[in-house]
């Protein structure tokens, strides 16, 4: 047996990270996230987030996020799946659609092909798309911003019109939570749209 992989995505101040790890909690499941899920990940997150970084071509930044996934998956993910545990991950393959495709302005079918061969064709059993409004956004995000949340507001708007459309082509596999609500209703919505498509958590 296989153990449930459940991604959440979304934009800047969405909460994924907090949701995320309050799922894993209750499953007791691996938390990991993207970029950043390996030692070697970590190093590239570094290098992709900080502001110092300064501009980057498209596709270098997405060659790099391909490549802390395909060590990510190979090294963290699959081996706990294939050993029965569950996974819970803060962002997966369709944060690089939203923010390399959508937001960047690359063809986002191609940033999906790239990170599906990065993965080996590895898909979640869930996306939780954790959908907020600019405004809250801007609100949650009351420090120093890294180079992608300090892109602009319409690179924002692609990136969060980019995760709705994927949700909207993909519905088998997608959820969408309005995550402009309180913490804890946020929670509660998260544990309803779980429960319906893998049962109780």
């Amino acid at each position: 047996m296989t153990g449930r992989f459940v991604v959440f995505e979304g934009g800047e101040g969405s909460g994924k990270s907090t949701q995320a790890a309050r799922l894993a909690e209750r499953w007791e499941a691996l938390l990991t996230r993207e970029p950043g899920g390996t030692e070697l990940g970590a190093k590239l997150r570094g290098l992709l987030l900080d502001p110092a970084t300064g501009s980057m071509d498209r596709r270098a930044e997405a060659l790099l996020m391909a490549a802390d996934r395909a060590h990510h998956v190979a090294t963290v993910i699959r081996p706990a799946l294939e050993a029965g545990r569950d996974v819970v991950c803060d962002r997966y393959l369709f944060s690089s659609v939203a923010y390399q495709g959508y937001g960047r302005g690359l063809h986002p079918d191609e940033v999906r092909q790239l990170s599906e061969w990065a993965t080996g064709g590895l898909l979640p059993d869930l996306v939780v798309l954790l959908d907020v409004s600019a405004e809250v956004a801007a609100a949650r995000l009351d420090r120093e911003l890294d180079r992608f949340e300090s892109a602009g507001d319409a690179f924002h708007e692609r990136v969060r019109a980019g995760f709705r459309t994927m949700a909207d082509l993909e519905r088998e596999r997608w959820e969408i939570v309005d995550a402009d609500a309180s913490l804890d209703e946020v929670s509660a919505a998260v544990d309803a749209a779980v429960a319906r498509r893998l049962g109780p958590t």
